[in-house]
């Protein structure tokens, strides 16, 4: 009875159907849920990539900062060694100018001691390095410039992308167990990580240029205050000088 009664039920093949629909639809769902999850990590690695680009390019300006206040140093060296000269030169031209202003004023420049001259320095001006830490820094962001180059969107290659992928084999056991058992997914957050430690690395090298930078322009606003004390007190002998001349 119970047989013929199930049988004869006009209801179980819609039961039937919407269990079925409801299997239909889970994995539907799951597959869904995958697809998001994909392209979420997708999407996360290549923000990172783009991170990691801007921070390779923030580096290069560092650099290219770093060489051009070096080469300011330079310059600033050059400018305190012209002034130098012109000073000696100048108390040299103020011995002579006493000896002909009297015969007292050439017998003291006879029996006073000669200023000390400077030697001419081997092959011109000596070069101007500046600071070790900057130096340093530079020489450190200069060998990321290849990683540079790989990441910049109009200098990497179209299959740059794919690199990440086949390293999938290479991940050890104790490295899989941490990453999900979908291998697309994987690769995404293998290059996330690797991205990741990239950043801190650049970041750390970022400051050590930021204090490079600092101690060299410390330094070289010692400088100018030294050459503006120099040319302050060589501007006066000139005037002091040209005061005698006018006088003979």
């Amino acid at each position: 009875m119970s047989a013929v009664s199930r049988s004869c039920n006009p209801f179980d093949e819609d039961e039937e159907e919407t269990r079925g629909g409801g299997e239909v639809c889970g994995a539907e769902r799951q597959r869904c849920l995958q697809q998001e999850v994909l392209r979420r990590s997708a999407a996360a690695a290549d923000s990172t990539a783009r991170s990691l680009s801007l921070l390779y390019e923030s580096e290069r300006v560092g650099v290219a900062a770093s060489e051009e206040l070096i080469r300011q140093g330079e310059a600033l060296k050059r400018t305190e060694q012209m002034v130098d000269k012109m000073d000696q030169d100048l108390k040299t031209s103020q011995r002579h100018i006493n000896s002909i202003k009297s015969v007292f004023g050439g017998l003291v420049n006879y029996f006073k001691a000669k200023p000390p001259e400077s030697k001419p320095e081997q092959n011109g001006m000596p070069e101007y390095y500046g600071n070790n830490r900057l130096k340093e820094a530079v020489m450190s962001s200069k060998d990321q410039d290849p990683k540079y180059q790989e990441s910049h969107p109009n200098l990497r290659r179209l299959d740059n992308s794919d690199s990440d992928f086949s390293s999938i084999d290479s991940i050890s056991s104790v490295q899989r167990d941490a990453y999900p058992k979908n291998q697309c997914l994987q690769a995404y957050h293998k290059k996330i990580d690797n991205n990741l430690d990239e950043m801190s690395s650049g970041l750390s090298r970022l400051k050590n240029l930021a204090l490079g930078l600092q101690t060299e322009i410390e330094e070289q606003d010692d400088m100018l205050d030294r050459l503006t004390k120099k040319v302050e007190i060589l501007d006066v002998g000139i005037k002091s000088t040209d005061k005698k001349i006018r006088q003979l």
